[in-house]
């Protein structure tokens, strides 16, 4: 059955703390590079074959993919339905973290979260996200593919398969650095759902 496994991408180089979203420079940093390679070796020393690697067009996915499409000997597919989301905040610092978020110039911003108001639609994630996954099931029904996206369309993946609601606290996301939130296929249709960390063990700078 095939398996499409969703990476988010490896620690981003952004020594200021900035909301980068679909900004195009940011690259991974060393750490970024070892989870990149972590996850290569890992899938690697399970054995199932990659047939594929799928990569967002930004830096940071696509230099995630290299390792993995240099280790199964498979070029670099870019997929545009993969990208980080769009975010009203794109390009703000924020030195605070989530209370940045909160301060009174960006109330309105924060009007509706179920939407959310702020950014691209969960829907439009939804739909595009899982458009690319089936595709890529579809396209590699022999093997593995690796497709490596961004930390919020994956979540909202993941909430669709598990019918949850999209309305959540973004520090709850079980998708960190270099995860992998797996879907086994069955008959076109996804019929399971995994999480693992193989990069864990990386240490990320402060």
């Amino acid at each position: 059955m095939p398996v499409v496994h969703l990476l988010r991408h490896g620690h981003v180089h952004n020594p200021d703390k900035v909301l980068y979203g679909r900004l195009p420079e940011f690259r991974l940093s060393a750490a970024g590079e070892a989870m990149a390679q972590a996850v290569a070796d890992d899938l690697v020393a399970i054995g199932n074959p990659v047939g594929r690697v799928v990569a967002s067009p930004l830096l940071r996915a696509q230099q995630t993919a290299g390792p993995l499409a240099e280790a199964f000997g498979v070029d670099i597919v870019t997929d545009a339905r993969v990208i980080e989301a769009l975010n009203a905040y794109e390009g703000k610092p924020l030195q605070s973290g989530a209370a940045d978020f909160m301060h009174p110039r960006n109330w309105w911003l924060l009007r509706n979260p179920w939407a959310p108001s702020w950014g691209e639609p969960y829907v439009e994630q939804r739909d595009r996200m899982w458009a690319a996954i089936r595709d890529a099931a579809e396209a590699n029904p022999n093997s593995d593919t690796v497709m490596v996206s961004h930390q919020l369309p994956i979540w909202v993946a993941r909430l669709a398969f598990e019918k949850r609601s999209y309305l959540h606290d973004p520090r709850t996301r079980e998708c960190r650095l270099a995860s992998l939130t797996s879907f086994t296929f069955r008959d076109g249709e996804p019929i399971a759902m995994s999480y693992r960390e193989p990069a864990a063990h990386i240490e990320v700078p402060a």
